[in-house]
This record gives structure tokens, C-alpha cells and sequence, in this order.
């Protein structure tokens, strides 16, 4: 197969006339041109050139495949033009969300977020997430702190667990509800709860075993169904949503944080003042969830 170094060599020896002038203009050795030279005439088992004493000529093959190399060196040419004008695709971003985050924390940062660079959104629970940042297969991740285990990160929210209820719910409207109000009421189990073994044993530990009408791993889903009366559920605060009353369980406690932790080159390849960050921080929830 014929090889764009080869076309170069050839059309070199026949613009300078020379194999030396054509070596020289090619920054290598003569030796190494007449080589390249010979492989190209066994290739195409043919002369290319007359060799007289002071003058190179072409032979019949050298002239028809004189045109041919010129138009393949131009479109050579062409391609890199074109290609080099081309952007370069920025990298993209990876940023890891925990389950658990409020997906419309997600939608308004992304909605908001003016950088060049796409991103690409990974979710997780937080041992995923960490593990992935630690691999580097992750650039930021919006996971926890604190609980299960301390993660490095600035922390964006600080909330605690509540007891989710439709707004139609005799109970809406008071301040604090224990865990004997629970008690002959029907459940939903959000199985993607960072805090699911401590809610069970909350409630198992003062008699309370709630009847469950719905287990799921979808935070959206599940508050849906306690908006739509389906049953009640333990969230964090910032997962109420409109027709949803988020109300405080006495003697719970459990809080958590949600917190934006770094991979190790976040700064060396995106730099100190990247938008994300601030804009994320700028949309997260308020105090009240909403």
C-alpha cells in the first residue's frame, strides 16, 4: 500500500530535480530518500525516474503518477486545513448526585448553569459516589457528610428528617408528631433512604409496625404517592414538594448534610473559579425544603 510519505518523496525529488535537494528539503538522510524511492517503484513495479548523470527525468509511470500525487498531497492538505479549524470539543464534566437530592435542585442548576463545558450526571448512593471520586472517574460529586462518614466538602444544606404527609392529612397542621401517631397509619418505604435501618429501628423500638402500601427506590414516585394519599413516608426536608407537608418527628434527631466534594484535579483541569460550583450552591433548597 502506498504510503503519504512515499507521494512526498516523489513529488520532492521532482520539484528540487535532485535527489540530494529533495533529501535536504526534506530534513533527512539521501540514503533514506533513495530507499523510500526504490520502495515505491517495487511496489508499483515500475521506474519512476530516468537517472542521468547530471539530470532527473520521470519515465511514463513517473509523468502518470505525477498528477495523481499532486491532487492526493492537496487533498492532504485540505483535511488538515478543514480538521484544524474545527473547536476542540470541551471535556465534559462529571458530576455525581446523590439518590436522595431533590431533583429539582438538578434541573435549576443545570437550567442555570452558563459553562462551556457539557455535563455529564452520574447518580449514586454515597459509597458509590465516594469510591468514584476516588477513582477519578468523577470531577465533583453532591453527596453526604457526616453520615455514614465524613466526606471533605463544602456543605450546601443542612436538613433534617421529617414525617412526609399529604396536605389533607389530619395531621398537616401540627408542630411535632411522635411515634405513636404512626401508628395506624399506612406507610411508604423510600428504598433509597440513607437512613432507612434508622427509621426502621425508630419506629421498631416504640411498638410502632406500620402497614406498607408502596416500596421504592424513586424519591419523585414515592412523594407523588404521599401527596395522592397513598400512605406516609420519613424524608429528608428538602424532598417536600406542593401538596406535600413536611412535618418534624419528635425524638428522631437523625440530620444530615449534603455537601460538594472535589475530585483530587478538579481545580488543575477546570480552575478555582469554574461557575458550577456557585451555581449549584445557588439553587439549592431553602430552610423550608422548597
Amino acid at each position: 500500500m502506498l504510503s503519504r510519505t512515499q507521494l512526498r518523496h516523489f513529488l520532492a525529488v521532482v520539484d528540487t530535480g535532485s535527489f540530494t535537494r529533495a533529501a535536504h528539503t526534506l530534513n533527512i538522510a539521501q540514503p533514506s530518500l533513495s530507499g523510500g524511492i526504490a520502495e515505491l517503484e517495487r511496489q508499483l513495479g515500475t521506474r519512476l525516474f530516468l537517472r542521468e548523470r547530471r539530470r532527473i527525468g520521470l519515465t511514463a509511470a513517473g509523468n502518470a503518477l505525477l498528477p495523481l500525487a499532486r491532487a492526493i498531497e492537496r487533498d492532504f492538505h485540505e483535511a488538515e486545513a478543514r480538521v484544524s479549524q474545527l473547536p476542540v470539543p470541551a471535556r465534559p464534566i462529571r458530576l455525581g448526585v446523590l439518590e436522595t437530592v431533590p431533583t429539582r435542585w438538578i434541573e435549576e442548576a443545570i437550567s442555570a448553569y452558563p459553562g462551556a463545558e457539557p455535563l455529564e450526571l452520574t447518580e449514586g448512593n454515597e459509597r458509590e459516589l465516594a469510591a468514584a471520586l476516588g477513582n477519578g472517574s468523577l470531577d465533583l460529586a453532591l453527596t453526604l457528610t457526616g453520615f455514614p462518614r465524613r466526606n471533605q466538602g463544602k456543605v450546601l444544606l443542612d436538613e433534617d428528617y421529617c414525617l412526609a404527609l399529604p396536605a389533607s392529612h389530619r395531621l398537616a397542621d401540627a408542630a411535632v408528631i411522635n411515634a405513636a401517631d404512626v401508628a395506624g397509619e399506612t406507610m411508604i418505604a423510600r428504598r433509597s433512604c440513607e437512613a432507612l435501618a434508622e427509621t426502621s429501628r425508630f419506629f421498631t423500638e416504640r411498638g410502632v409496625r406500620p402497614r406498607f402500601a408502596f416500596r421504592s427506590a424513586h424519591d419523585d414516585r414515592a412523594m407523588a404517592m404521599v401527596r395522592a394519599g397513598l400512605g406516609v413516608t420519613v424524608a429528608p426536608r428538602s424532598l417536600g414538594v406542593h401538596g406535600v407537608v413536611m412535618v418534624t418527628l419528635a425524638d428522631f434527631g437523625l440530620r444530615r448534610q449534603v455537601a460538594l466534594v472535589q475530585g483530587t484535579g478538579w481545580e488543575a483541569t477546570f480552575g478555582a473559579r469554574h461557575p458550577l460550583p456557585g451555581t449549584i450552591a445557588s439553587t439549592r433548597p431553602n430552610a423550608n425544603g422548597v
